[in-house]
């Protein structure tokens, strides 16, 4: 099991990352969340991990913070969920969002997320309520720190936030529209991984 690495970091895009530690470069699947908040290309990063073995796959997970970790391995305890469904609900929400959504009962929220359907959603909130009901919540939202890599421009950062949250599970049509529609509405913004903060945060 491999349960943190620390290493230097040599690509990252969403939902994708690789982290070179001693001379071996590891291919980490990481929620926007942790993407967010990842250092600039060559510096050092630590994350915590999660190794999954499957008869057709290896895949790493890897997570900025220990709580994200932990919620992230109680997620794929619920029936239904794998990881891949985890790691879009983990870059829908912050891991404090999401405990005050299943506590809540908010049903409807987790509904707007991809791939969760009402089945789905009520499942989460009756596995999850008892494993999280004494977690710590945070004042603030992790996931609201900015990003500072920049795309080349607009167009090209539109084509790569769609390409994200399609792969996060979420249809072409309502990618595209959620994008447009930031653009629209906060035109200074540039990279994007602040473009698809957004984004999920209007689906949300």
């Amino acid at each position: 099991m491999i349960g943190r690495i620390r290493g230097t970091l040599i690509e990252k895009q969403p939902t994708e990352i690789q982290v070179e530690v001693g001379g071996i470069a590891y291919e980490v699947q990481v929620p926007m969340s942790t993407l967010f908040k990842l250092p600039e290309i060559g510096e050092a990063v630590t994350l915590h991990t999660h190794f999954v073995v499957r008869e057709d796959a290896q895949q790493l997970f890897g997570f900025i913070g220990v709580k994200d970790k932990a919620l992230f391995r109680t997620l794929i305890k619920v029936n239904g969920v794998g990881p891949k469904m985890a790691l879009g609900i983990l870059s829908s929400v912050d891991s404090d969002a999401l405990v005050g959504l299943v506590l809540n009962n908010d049903i409807a929220a987790l509904v707007a997320m991809p791939g969760i359907g009402k089945k789905t959603a009520e499942r989460l909130v009756i596995e999850l309520r008892d494993k999280i009901k004494d977690w710590e919540v945070a004042g603030g939202s992790p996931a609201s720190a900015g990003a500072k890599a920049s795309s080349p421009n607009a167009a090209s950062a539109a084509r790569e936030a769609e390409t994200a949250l399609v792969s996060l599970g979420y249809k072409l049509p309502q990618a595209a529209r959620a994008i447009a529609s930031v653009q629209k509405d906060r035109p200074e913004l540039a990279s994007s991984e602040e473009l698809i903060r957004y984004a999920l945060k209007s689906m949300a």
